[in-house]
């Protein structure tokens, strides 16, 4: 018996579809959970007591994540690089305790905290709220 392309039950005609629907699948269930994440974690620390304690800045980090594509332009020989970078901002506090907790901040706070700053920090759950410095 000759494979025949055109009799509609061909084996590609079976197994795409059902990738293709297995890789949607998977991709919207990773985005519905990261959502889920976000969203419980926003109602812990809306749960969360507004705490303002002691604490010291012991180090900072920021984490740039870079976001490349290739734009091809009409031209087999004129491509373009295009691309965007972001930076998240974080600051790791240690409280009279000698526990630590690093916090994200806004780029404008990271800029103005020092290492070795000593004040009072105000946060609430894993959410920045301030710094203030004592002399």
């Amino acid at each position: 018996m000759m494979f025949d392309p055109f009799d509609g039950g061909g084996f590609m005609f079976t197994v795409i579809p059902a990738l293709v629907a297995i890789g949607f699948v998977t991709i919207l269930g990773i985005i519905i959970f990261q959502v889920v994440k976000g969203a419980q974690r926003w109602k812990r620390n809306n749960d969360s007591p507004v705490l303002t304690t002691d604490a010291r800045v012991v180090t900072k980090r920021a984490d740039v994540s870079y976001h490349h594509h290739m734009n091809n332009m009409n031209d087999s020989n004129n491509t373009m690089n295009m691309g965007y970078s972001s930076t998240s901002y974080f600051v790791t506090f240690e409280v009279p305790s000698g526990d630590r907790m690093e916090l994200p901040v806004q780029s404008d706070e990271y800029g103005l905290l020092v290492e070795g700053d000593a004040g009072k920090l105000t946060f609430q759950g894993t959410r920045y709220l301030g710094f203030t410095r004592v002399k």
